[in-house]
């Protein structure tokens, strides 16, 4: 059965920072909780589509981004006294400054897709972010599969959490950077 977990949050940084701070696969094991000890063994990246222009210095925010085909190979420890658990991620949808979407190719899940959504939004009158991650997922079949879903929702809600609070702090240091380029 799959299932789906969905989040929201608004950031008061640019979209153009947002998603590329996002595209980058570098940055995805600092957004997770140091007890997952997450790290990236391999990567295979595509070339994006090319970015947008713009002529606002400020908005201009290079960094590496995977692209639709690119493969990212992580591993991460779920539960401190057991094996470390490797997850290869494809990228199957980009789209600049909009959205993009990974899949589990190879992983402990049935199926699990990914779409991070990043949209401009006003928030008492400040222009931000919304960030919102929907996650599908279907666990393999058998008597286990009632039994880890709970732990699997718990485990979603806490590494979003920690990201989203993460996010927040990682943002303001590359804002300030960006903002003493340009």
């Amino acid at each position: 059965m799959v299932q789906h977990f969905e989040t929201s949050q608004w950031v008061p940084f640019p979209v153009e920072l947002v998603f590329a701070f996002f595209a980058n696969p570098h940055n995805l094991p600092p957004l997770m909780p140091p007890e997952l000890k997450a790290r990236i063994e391999d990567m295979r990246l595509k070339p994006p589509p090319p970015r947008p222009v713009t002529d606002d210095p400020t908005r201009r925010f290079q960094s590496l981004a995977a692209g639709v085909g690119s493969e990212i190979l992580i591993s991460f420890k779920p539960i401190r006294l057991l094996p470390r658990v490797s997850w290869t991620a494809r990228i199957i949808e980009f789209e600049w400054n909009s959205h993009f979407a990974d899949e589990m190719a190879h992983g402990p899940f049935k199926t699990f897709r990914h779409r991070h959504g990043i949209s401009p939004e006003l928030a008492d009158g400040e222009e931000g972010t919304r960030i919102t991650d929907a996650i599908d997922f279907e666990l393999p079949g058998g008597f286990l599969n009632t039994l880890a879903s709970g732990r699997v929702w718990k485990q979603l809600q806490e590494s979003f959490a920690f990201r989203q609070k993460r996010l927040t702090e990682i943002l303001a240091i590359a804002s300030r950077q960006a903002s003493r380029r340009s």
